[in-house]
């Protein structure tokens, strides 16, 4: 999966707002590269609430486990609820992290930083991963959807 495979099939769901962050357009430079994908079926960011996902593409501070660094690497972030988080980990959120390789491709890992919050994260997914990312960032949209109808008050 590439980048762009992810960034057409979530922003094909419906109501998702997909932001790119680019030079010029206001956003801090450690974010271009990057996509954000929030629930707006307004197409506006909403001022409350976080993406329900994200592709990142470089380390950041305190967040150099998956060695982003590395020509071509990115990782795919999901918000896919503690359920998943459980069902996909063996563990709860809040569990101790035990030996994992943050960095390791194609593979549904806890989140390196997010983790005890109940993101889950994949480096660079490929065969192994397609069908359940697809599956996860399909469950955090129906989530933040939900979120989302809850503030409405619907």
């Amino acid at each position: 999966m590439t980048i762009d495979d992810i960034v057409g099939f979530v922003g094909g769901l419906e109501g998702v707002l997909a932001v790119r962050p680019a030079p010029g357009d206001g956003s801090p430079e450690i974010s271009w590269g990057d996509t954000f994908f929030y629930h707006a079926p307004d197409g506006t960011v909403p001022a409350t609430g976080q993406p329900f996902a994200t592709i990142v593409t470089k380390d950041r501070p305190g967040d150099t486990s998956s060695r982003l660094d590395r020509p071509d690497a990115f990782r795919v972030n999901v918000a896919a609820g503690k359920e998943e988080f459980v069902r996909r980990t063996g563990r709860t959120p809040r569990d101790p992290v035990g030996e994992e390789d943050a960095g390791a491709a194609d593979t549904v890992m806890a989140h390196p930083v997010y983790g005890s919050l109940g993101w889950l994260a994949v480096v660079n997914p490929g065969p192994g991963t397609d069908e359940v990312l697809r599956q996860l960032l399909r469950r955090a949209h129906h989530l933040a959807r939900e979120r989302h109808e809850r503030r409405l008050g619907r």
